[in-house]
């Protein structure tokens, strides 16, 4: 069946329709929330709510404006960022040294790793130390797969600001990884 045609099916209650989008969507929407949080509770509870997002909203998907993954990509996003944002306003200073010492023990960790496990480490760490835009740029066309003009659509940007986030991401990961 086609995303249409499952869409539609959703709409009328079938859950087998509904099933059978997740089991097609979750691993990329998994894949792209892990990559912008970091961790994996936030991301089951991310992905859990914009399945939640799609069967309940599901008569709102104009399949003609948007393909059904650049859809759930959109949502996901929007959870991703509202999440980050009420996140970063909870922060307590005690939070915070909390965080730095988790973070120099991590650094520490990672010295004592295999060359090829620490680089993929530190590299993932690098990708999460970019702004919001920026890494969900390169998430979305370079790991998720989505062309320009698909990921400027989920992120709201139009594609030149996209080109211009993901540059200005590759360089800052080259500058970041020549430090190590």
């Amino acid at each position: 069946m086609t995303d249409e045609e499952l869409m539609r099916a959703v709409c009328n209650g079938d859950q087998s329709a509904y099933q059978a989008i997740v089991r097609q969507h979750l691993k990329s929407i998994s894949h792209y929330a892990y990559r912008m949080l970091g961790n994996k509770k936030d991301t089951e509870d991310i992905c859990q709510e914009t399945f939640l997002k799609l069967w309940v909203n599901a008569a709102k998907w104009q399949p003609e404006k948007a393909k059904l993954s650049t859809w759930l990509h959109t949502i996901a996003r929007n959870l991703c960022v509202d999440y980050l944002r009420r996140h970063a306003r909870t922060l307590t200073l005690a939070n915070l040294e909390s965080e730095t010492e988790a973070k120099l023990q991590h650094q520490v960790d990672l010295v004592e790793r295999d060359t090829a496990h620490d680089q993929s480490t530190q590299l993932e760490q690098a990708i999460l130390a970019l702004p919001e835009n920026q890494r969900s740029a390169l998430m979305l066309c370079h790991f998720s797969g989505f062309s320009n003009k698909e990921a400027a659509a989920i992120m709201n940007v139009s594609v030149k600001a996209l080109e211009s986030a993901i540059a200005r991401a590759k360089r800052t990961l080259r500058k970041t990884l020549s430090k190590i």
